[in-house]
């Protein structure tokens, strides 16, 4: 290793330390990369799932992380999905690697035998997601929702949303209409009338208020804590731990950045989304930016969300979030 190198992984303790504590260990030896290069075998790549919101997008807009996995002669594909269940789908059929969703589509995907790894999250932002009714809605109160139909991605984020604003009003779940679109029929059956309520996360919901005049009947602040999962295949995390360090820092590196430079962020994520500017500002106004090391408490909270799905039948059977974690004595090895 030489000196240069030394103190580049110096200066990347911490995210090192991110991925080892989340994802597991880097191969001994020479990595898998650097391999491949030496044998001259085809480029490595790394498949990522994004979608129209949050640091992947902006990574997406900057263009760093091609720059810097070029060096390593890792190539990058992108991948839009329109929300977590499907994005997660293309995860456990092995046409993405890695990727990034809300709080509940791990739950369902997990419950389905899909065979990931959680390797980092963004901090909780529960202003991001939310309840909301057209502008001349009688519904005023979470209890108003009894009985009503309420159009959402199931397996989504906003579905554990919407399970304890309910909870908050006393309101059976089996006591509203729940009404399963994915976010553009959503938004198409809200706008028409064809339902009571829109439980959505952003960009779509900042487009709900500015576009259509949506009222927020309840966000989620106090209810949930809507952390954004990093995930990867656990096949590719054992296999190219130094490929998924490498995007984490990299993501650290835009969320840094992305923190300090709003009007930029909302320029790109213009252009990345197709959304008016005015509309994603406001969506970026409301996001956490940093990513962390999935730790005990988030790993808890997580539970917590299984737990209130399987309680409900909504998932086909309970299980163990830290299941989908790499053990720990993969992770002594990356200490060596």
């Amino acid at each position: 290793m030489t000196h240069r190198h030394a103190q580049r992984l110096s200066r990347r303790t911490t995210l090192g330390l991110l991925f080892a504590a989340a994802a597991g260990v880097m191969a001994a030896g020479m990595p898998a990369t650097a391999q491949a290069q030496a044998k001259g075998e085809v480029q490595v790549q790394v498949r990522i799932g994004y979608q129209k919101y949050g640091t992947l997008t902006l990574l997406k807009g900057r263009g760093t992380l091609e720059k810097r996995l070029a060096e390593q002669g890792v190539g990058v594909k992108w991948t839009e999905f329109p929300a977590g269940p499907v994005l997660l789908e293309g995860l456990n059929v092995g046409s993405i690697d890695f990727g990034t969703v809300g709080e509940a589509p791990p739950i369902f995907a997990q419950a389905a035998g899909a065979n990931l790894v959680y390797v980092g999250n963004e901090p909780a932002s529960p202003a991001s997601e939310a309840i909301v009714v057209p502008k001349g809605s009688g519904l005023r109160t979470l209890a108003d929702l009894k009985g009503k139909k309420i159009a959402l991605n199931k397996g989504s984020n906003v579905h554990y949303l919407l399970l304890k604003a309910l909870e908050k009003a006393g309101v059976a779940y089996a006591d509203i209409q729940p009404v399963f679109l994915p976010p553009a029929d959503a938004r198409a059956a809200f706008e028409r009338g064809s339902v009571d309520a829109w439980a959505i996360w952003d960009p779509f919901l900042a487009a709900a208020e500015k576009q259509l005049g949506a009222r927020v009947l309840a966000d989620g602040k106090g209810l949930v804590a809507n952390y954004q999962f990093y995930l990867a295949s656990r096949t590719y995390a054992e296999k190219h731990p130094e490929i998924l360090r490498i995007v984490l820092d990299e993501v650290a590196k835009v969320d840094d950045w992305g923190r300090n430079n709003p009007d930029e962020v909302a320029t790109i994520l213009s252009a990345q989304t197709g959304l008016g500017k005015d509309v994603v500002a406001l969506a970026a106004a409301r996001y956490a930016y940093g990513v962390k090391p999935v730790s005990v408490d988030v790993i808890a909270s997580q539970q917590r969300v299984a737990d209130a799905f399987s309680s409900l039948k909504l998932i086909p059977k309970p299980i163990v979030v830290k299941d989908a974690l790499l053990p720990a004595r993969q992770l002594a090895t990356s200490a060596k």
